[in-house]
């Protein structure tokens, strides 16, 4: 019998490490930028886990890091010190390709301004993230399909960004964000507040 997966009810007979079972693992994570002649701690000595399977929402006010926090475990920026693990895998330690090759795998995005490159279709603007990956071009059409009947745009995928609301933009960037089926979906900005 299968039982119920979760941190809880994990043994230590089991063969996974704690840090497996997280979507997310941050130890010890400082993030510091420089602005002129100053040091700027955007982060200073975070250390979290996400389990899996779980929603989370980052809230602070401006300036806290939240951005910085998500940009990390997206693999768009690296930390100044500490570690970072996203489903197991530690990203801190990736060179350039590997996590490149890592985001296009793993991650999807909606940033806060959509993104959306105008003179692309809804259809071309979602493809986008596709074009990294081995699929031929059937098997995109399937998924950016598929992608934009989740978000209720199958019949805009011929528009262009200037021909959508503000709120069909915003299901366009959500579908170019789902489209790879990507293991960690991840929003930056004001969704909830349209």
């Amino acid at each position: 019998m299968l039982r119920p997966w979760s941190l809880e009810n994990m043994k230590p007979t089991d063969d996974i490490t704690k840090e497996e079972l997280s979507a997310v693992t941050l130890s010890h994570v400082t993030r510091t930028y420089k602005r002129d002649e100053f040091d700027v701690r955007a982060l200073d000595n975070i250390s979290l886990s996400i389990p899996a399977k779980r929603f989370v929402a980052i809230m602070g006010p401006s300036g806290s890091g939240k951005t910085t926090l998500l940009n990390l475990v997206a693999g768009i920026d690296h930390a100044t010190s500490g570690r970072v693990a996203v489903g197991g895998e530690e990203i801190s330690t990736m060179n350039e390709r590997e996590i490149s090759a890592w985001r296009a795998r793993h991650i999807g995005l909606v940033f806060q301004f959509y993104n959306l490159i105008p003179v692309l279709t809804a259809f071309e603007n979602v493809e986008l993230p596709l074009l990294l990956t081995n699929l031929n071009k059937s098997e995109r059409k399937t998924h950016v399909e598929a992608a934009l009947k989740a978000v209720g745009l199958a019949d805009r995928m011929g528009h262009y960004p200037r021909q959508l609301s503000g709120g069909q933009e915003q299901r366009v960037a959500i579908a170019r964000a789902i489209v790879t089926d990507p293991t960690i979906p991840s929003r930056q900005g004001d969704l909830c507040r349209r």
